[in-house]
C-alpha cells in the first residue's frame, strides 16, 4: 500500500515512496553523461538504460546523478551510492508508476574514468481501479454526485503520485469554493497491489456547514460614492457562499477606475466569534444551531480624483500620433474622461462623462467628439453628440447608442455635401474564448443593427447592418489558425445623404493586410469613398517556436463596394512576428497587396473586439 500523505498509514506491500518533479519526457534509450569534477574529487560517468519518461525522472533525482561534481567524492563514497541506487530507483519509479521495475546498478573500475551503468526496465504500470470518494457532512447527496464526476483521476489512468496528490487539491479546492468555505480532507488512502497492477482509491471531504452571504460592507472609501460599490453589487443577503461570485465582484470593482486596488472577501470573523460561543453550549444545541451569514467586505485604495497623460507613437494605418488626455473621477458625480490625439491622417478630440452603474447593471454615458479624417483623398470633419448604454458580460455584452452627428466630406480637394443624422444602433458581442487577453481557442462575434428612420436631424434615411468575428482553432501544443471575416450592408435612396463613417472600406492592420488604411472602396475623382457593402476574410497560420514568441503566415481578400457585383476581392498575403507582451499580443507583418503590386508593413497590439 502506498500512503496518500506522510500522516497516513500504509498496508499491504511495503513499499515506500516520495514526491518527485518531473519534467517533459525524452526519447532514447540511453544517455553518456561525462562529469567534470573539481580538481579535489573523485570524476565519474553514469549511462542510464532506461525508456525516454524514467530516465529523465532519475536524471534529476538520484543520488548519483545529484552528488556528481562534489569536491568531497571518493571511491568509497561512489560505491555506497551504487549499492543504495537499486532501492532508490525502486522507489523513485513508483511514483510515476511502475511498482515492479527490474534494476540493476554496477560500477565498472577498470576504465581510467569509473563508469556506473544504471539499467532500468519499468514493466507495466500501476493503474487506477475503484475510487471511492465520500463526501461527509450536511452536503446533499447531488453534490456528492458532482464531486464524483468531476473527479480527475480517472479508472485506468497510470497511478502517478504527482497526479494523486494534485486530484486531492483540486476536489477539496471545488468544495471549498462553493457553499462549504469550511470543507476539510479526512481520510484519503491508495491501496496498490503490484501484482494485480491496480491502485484502489478512496477519498473522504468533511464539508462542514454550508455558508450564507450577509451585508455588505465597505472600508476605505472617502472621495466616492458608496453606489459606485453597491451597485456593482450582484450578490444578496441569503447567497450560498461562492469564491467565483467574490472574484467576479472584484474584477467588476477593478473595471470602473475608481480603484488602485480592491479586495472582495467574505468576513470569517464571524465565524470565530461564533465557535467561541458554541464552547458553551451542549454538542446538541451546538448542531442545531444556524450558522451566521458571512459579512461581505469590500476594501479599496482610491485612485486619484484627477490624472494627466500623454504619449507620443507612430500607427502603420494612421501615421505618427501624439495624445493628450485627462480624466477626472468626481465632477458633478459623474466621471469624465477626455482625450486628445494628433495623428497624420486623422485628429479626433472628445470628451465623455460617465454615470455610476446602476443597481440593474447598466452602464450610461454621453459625450460630444469633433475629429477630422483625410484618407486616400477623402476628407471629412465630423461634430457628434451621443448617448450610450451598456450591459452584460464579457461573454455577452450589449450596447444601444443614440447619436447626433454633423459631417462636412471634401473629395479631392472640392466640397461636396454636408449632412446630418440622428442614428440609433443597437450593438451585441458574444465572447466565447480561453483568454481575453492571449486567446488560442474559441470565438468572438460582435454585430450590429441600426440606422435613421424617421426624418427628424436627418438627411437621409438608411438603415446599416454589421457582422464581424474571429474564431481561434488550436492545431497543436505550439500552433494555432485564426480566421477573421466581416461583412456589412447599407440600404438608403441616396447614399450621398448618409454620413461617411456609416459607409463601408477595408484595408489596414485589422483588415486587408497589404493595402494602406481604408484604400479599398468605390474610386469618385480621384479618391476612394465609402460604398453600400463589405466583405473581408482571413486566415493566419501561427507557430510558437518559444512561449512568448511566434511566426505566422496569412493570407487576407475582401473589398468594398457599392453593389454587390462589385466586391472584387483584393487579396494580400505575408508573414510576421508574435509576441506575448504584459499588455497583449504585438504582431508585426510584412505584406504583399496583389492588386497594388506593393509591400507594406502592419503594426498591431492587443486583441481588440
Amino acid at each position: 500500500m502506498l500512503p496518500a500523505s506522510p500522516a497516513k498509514k500504509w498496508t499491504g506491500p511495503r513499499i515506500l515512496a516520495q514526491v518527485v518533479t518531473k519534467g517533459a519526457a525524452c526519447l532514447g534509450a540511453a544517455m553518456l553523461v561525462t562529469v567534470a569534477q573539481a580538481a579535489d574529487g573523485l570524476k565519474y560517468e553514469v549511462r542510464i538504460d532506461a525508456p525516454g519518461e524514467v530516465r529523465e525522472l532519475l536524471e534529476q533525482n538520484l543520488d548519483l546523478m545529484r552528488f556528481r561534481g562534489n569536491d568531497r567524492m571518493d571511491r568509497e563514497q561512489l560505491q555506497r551510492l551504487v549499492r543504495v541506487a537499486p532501492e532508490q530507483i525502486r522507489t523513485l519509479v513508483a511514483t510515476d508508476g511502475y511498482y515492479s521495475p527490474q534494476v540493476s546498478a554496477q560500477l565498472d573500475r577498470e576504465t581510467g574514468t569509473p563508469l556506473v551503468t544504471v539499467k532500468v526496465t519499468p514493466g507495466e504500470p500501476v493503474r487506477v481501479g475503484e475510487v471511492d470518494l465520500e463526501l461527509q457532512g450536511p452536503a446533499a447527496a447531488t453534490d456528492q454526485q458532482a464531486l464524483k464526476a468531476a473527479w480527475p483521476l480517472k479508472k485506468g489512468a497510470v497511478f502517478r503520485q504527482g497526479d494523486w496528490e494534485a486530484a486531492k487539491r483540486a476536489t477539496l479546492r471545488s468544495v471549498v469554493q462553493t457553499r462549504y468555505p469550511r470543507a476539510q480532507l479526512v481520510d484519503s488512502q491508495a491501496t496498490v497491489d503490484p501484482e494485480a497492477h491496480l491502485a484502489n482509491l478512496r477519498v473522504a471531504i468533511d464539508s462542514g456547514p454550508e455558508m450564507r452571504f450577509g451585508e455588505l460592507r465597505i472600508e476605505g472609501l472617502k472621495r466616492y460614492p458608496a453606489s459606485v460599490i453597491s451597485n456593482l453589487n450582484q450578490i444578496h443577503p441569503g447567497d450560498y457562499y461562492s469564491e467565483a461570485a467574490l472574484q467576479s465582484y472584484q474584477s467588476r470593482l477593478q473595471d470602473t477606475g475608481y480603484f488602485a486596488s480592491v479586495e472582495v472577501s467574505a468576513d470569517m470573523s464571524a465565524i470565530l466569534n461564533e465557535q467561541l460561543d458554541a464552547a458553551a453550549m451542549t454538542p446538541e444545541q451546538n448542531a442545531a444551531a444556524p450558522m451566521a451569514p458571512l459579512p461581505l467586505l469590500v476594501r479599496v485604495v482610491e485612485n486619484k480624483r484627477k490624472n494627466v497623460s500623454a504619449g507620443i507613437g507612430y500607427s502603420t494605418n494612421t501615421g505618427n500620433r501624439a495624445s493628450l488626455t485627462y480624466d477626472d473621477l468626481s465632477v458633478f458625480g459623474l466621471r469624465m474622461k477626455s482625450a486628445l490625439t494628433l495623428e497624420t491622417k486623422k485628429q479626433t478630440a472628445s470628451s465623455n462623462f460617465y454615470f455610476p452603474v446602476t443597481p440593474e447593471g447598466y452602464n450610461d454615458s454621453i459625450g460630444a467628439s469633433f475629429e477630422r479624417s483625410d484618407i486616400s483623398g477623402e476628407v471629412t470633419s465630423v461634430a457628434s453628440v451621443a448617448g450610450k448604454r451598456t450591459w452584460g458580460t464579457p461573454l455577452l455584452e450589449r450596447s444601444l447608442t443614440l447619436e447626433l452627428l454633423t459631417e462636412t466630406k471634401t473629395i479631392g480637394g472640392i466640397p461636396s455635401s454636408q449632412s446630418k443624422s440622428l442614428p440609433l444602433t443597437y450593438g451585441v458581442t458574444w465572447r466565447k474564448l480561453d483568454n481575453l487577453l492571449f486567446p488560442t481557442k474559441g470565438y468572438a462575434l460582435n454585430a450590429q443593427l441600426g440606422g435613421a428612420l424617421l426624418p427628424v436631424l436627418t438627411d437621409e434615411a438608411f438603415v446599416r447592418a454589421y457582422l464581424r468575428g474571429v474564431a481561434y482553432l488550436p492545431l497543436g501544443v505550439s500552433s494555432n489558425a485564426i480566421f477573421r471575416g466581416e461583412a456589412g450592408a447599407l440600404a438608403s435612396r441616396d447614399k450621398n445623404g448618409v454620413p461617411a463613417v456609416y459607409l463601408f472600406r477595408a484595408g489596414g492592420d485589422q483588415s486587408v493586410r497589404g493595402y494602406a488604411y481604408q484604400e479599398l472602396g468605390v474610386p469618385l475623382d480621384g479618391a476612394i469613398t465609402g460604398g453600400r457593402y463589405l466583405a473581408t476574410a482571413s486566415a493566419e497560420y501561427q507557430y510558437w517556436f518559444k512561449p512568448q514568441y511566434g511566426a505566422a503566415v496569412f493570407y487576407d481578400a475582401g473589398n468594398a463596394g457599392d453593389t454587390v457585383s462589385a466586391l472584387h476581392p483584393k487579396s494580400g498575403y505575408g508573414v510576421g512576428a508574435r509576441w506575448k507582451s504584459p499588455v497583449g499580443p504585438i504582431n508585426v507583418d510584412v505584406a504583399y497587396g496583389h492588386a497594388v503590386h506593393k509591400y507594406r508593413l502592419h503594426f498591431s497590439l492587443g486583441f481588440t473586439f
